[in-house]
């Protein structure tokens, strides 16, 4: 057995199952290793949707994923990706065979690349050691919650792995989450001290983050907000945690609506759970009150504090933090949820379920009947479309828009590839996320920019068979730099294009077609949900530009 099929068996038998990429003559070999192996290959168009295809599936999933691409040019094509899922703490490996020879046509510094964007460099250069290498890659990716990039030679890669004659190189390889490490548990003084400041709000509003996506830390925040009266929140990484719950929020930061941004603007506390508390999610600190207490709970000591002043930080384990908070609470009261005072009123609850939605907030049509308003297209979206959907969102000024006004089920059915700040990324985004959710309609929400930079991908989209739902915000140009320089006076024309048809180009992908520009225009919508969908669907939506989204301000001034 050579290096190659040993790598791409142990991948798999340590836990990857989908593998994502183009393939070229260095990672051939090692890729139809994995494939024999079990994992299924979904093939990109380019390397930089394949790296985010496996962002997606892995955040989606909650499994770990693997990119695999060619030597130098094929990872450099896929760098923005990676640095996307690096910089998101995505559990990914990336296959990435290496010219050893610095004369190649080849030759990059891999290792200095994978280092740039926060990635973490592994090499084999040992046959003797190849197997446990791959292993402890996707080890380290789960374990630490990191995009790894597995540089494998090639001289290495044809290398022999030495193993006596009969004996398999990878018998007890296993999963490895088998041996994941026991959850970091907060010091009794850290609990003590979150205990003492929740029993002495008044006005609590609980934000969970990017750590707190799994069902353990979701019903264990949800127990300790009834047990304290809290409201909940999410990053918008973490939307739809808490669907449902009545006294949510929903998105804390740019995005919330005005009720969300005046109840956690109120806070007495504000108790980050594996949320950053970044300029984002506080609205460069605007949600935080002069005199309110702020807490972050992160099982990664540098964290706490990076972003935000803490009143203090407790070094722990969302799920085991909440639990052990809930614990030390005592008895609950009869009933088991704090209701006497502070936010959870009656009156509170009230508005909550009746003016919290961005699509409660009243607003005035601006739809001219050769454009339509984002805001109306998009209710008129969430309505049409089946509530069972995953949601993908490219950036750009249009993005809040589908963010907030199409609903999702659940944390799992919002995928967010926003911490590089990328466009082009939304198409790649559901097609992973797609993937990881087969049974939900999936919804991919772009701009023009977007849809244009990642255009290759419609063919990924057609060739795997997805009923997906593909809706582009139409406004030609690069609206959020229109907005940003246009007031001043700014020529503008390095940003503003001309019409595309862009319903005829989904169309040459096989994509059924169509263009809105009115409400009206949605029954194409419904005659494609009705009939075979045996063809995905592109809405070429034609939208109104005339001013910019509701969060793009407050996102320019942290740049």
């Amino acid at each position: 057995m050579d290096v190659a099929e040993a790598v791409g068996r142990a991948l798999v038998a340590a836990g990857v199952d989908h593998v994502f990429g183009v393939v070229g003559s260095g990672n051939f070999h090692v890729t139809n290793a994995m494939v024999a192996a079990g994992a299924r290959f979904v093939a990109a168009r380019h390397e930089g949707g394949g790296a985010t295809m496996a962002d997606a599936y892995a955040r989606t999933s909650g499994r770990p994923a693997a990119l695999t691409v060619h030597q130098g040019c094929g990872l450099t094509n896929a760098m923005t990706g990676i640095a996307e899922a690096a910089k998101s703490r995505t559990p990914l490996v990336v296959l990435a065979p290496e010219a050893p020879s610095p004369l190649s046509n080849f030759h990059v510094d891999q290792a200095a690349l994978a280092r740039a964007v926060g990635a973490v460099p592994v090499r084999v250069t040992d046959p003797s050691y190849a197997v446990e290498q791959a292993v402890d890659a996707v080890r380290t990716a789960v374990h630490q919650r990191a995009t790894v990039l597995l540089n494998l030679p090639l001289d290495v890669q044809a290398s022999q792995v030495p193993h006596p004659p009969g004996e398999d190189p990878l018998a007890g390889v296993r999963p490895v989450w088998a041996d994941l490490p026991e959850r970091l548990a907060p010091s009794p003084e850290d609990v003590a001290a979150l205990t003492a400041a929740l029993l002495r709000a008044q006005r609590p509003v609980l934000v969970a983050g990017r750590g707190s996506r799994s069902v353990e830390a979701r019903d264990a925040l949800v127990e300790l907000a009834d047990r304290t009266g809290a409201l909940l929140a999410t990053s918008a990484v973490a939307k739809g945690l808490f669907r449902d719950h009545p006294w949510s929020l929903d998105v804390s930061g740019g995005f919330s609506s005005p009720l969300a941004a005046e109840l956690i603007a109120g806070a007495d506390l504000i108790v980050g759970w594996g949320c950053a508390l970044n300029m984002w999610t506080m609205r460069q600190g605007a949600l935080i009150g002069p005199d309110a207490t702020v807490v972050q709970v992160d099982d990664t000591a540098d964290a706490l504090g990076t972003h935000r002043e803490l009143s203090f930080g407790v070094h722990g384990d969302v799920a085991a933090t909440a639990r052990a908070v809930t614990e030390a609470l005592g008895e609950p009261e009869v009933g088991g949820e704090r209701t006497a005072y502070g936010y959870r009123s009656p009156a509170l609850r009230e508005r909550l379920a009746t003016s919290l939605r961005w699509r409660d907030v009243p607003y005035v049509d601006r739809s001219t009947g050769r454009r339509i308003d984002p805001r109306t297209l998009s209710v008129g979206l969430d309505e049409i479309l089946p509530a069972e959907r995953v949601v993908g969102v490219d950036s750009g000024n249009f993005m809040g828009y589908p963010s907030m006004y199409l609903s999702v089920p659940d944390e799992r059915g919002f995928c967010f590839t926003q911490a590089f700040q990328s466009i082009g990324l939304g198409l790649a985004t559901t097609i992973g996320a797609a993937l990881a959710q087969p049974d939900r309609l999936p919804v991919a929400t772009l701009g023009d920019g977007g849809l244009l930079m990642s255009a290759a991908e419609l063919d990924t989209v057609r060739r795997l068979g997805l009923p997906m739902v593909v809706v582009v915000y139409n406004d030609e140009a690069y609206g959020a730099e229109v907005h940003h320089f246009g007031p001043g006076g700014h020529p503008l024309e390095t940003v503003t294009f001309p019409e595309t048809d862009i319903a005829a180009v989904a169309r040459g992908y096989g994509f059924t077609g169509i263009t809105v520009r009115t409400a009206e225009d949605l029954s194409g919508v419904l005659a494609w949900l009705e009939g075979p969908r045996d063809t995905p669907l592109l809405i070429d939506a034609k939208v109104v530009a005339d001013e910019p989204s509701w969060w793009l301000e407050e996102a320019f001034r942290g740049h």
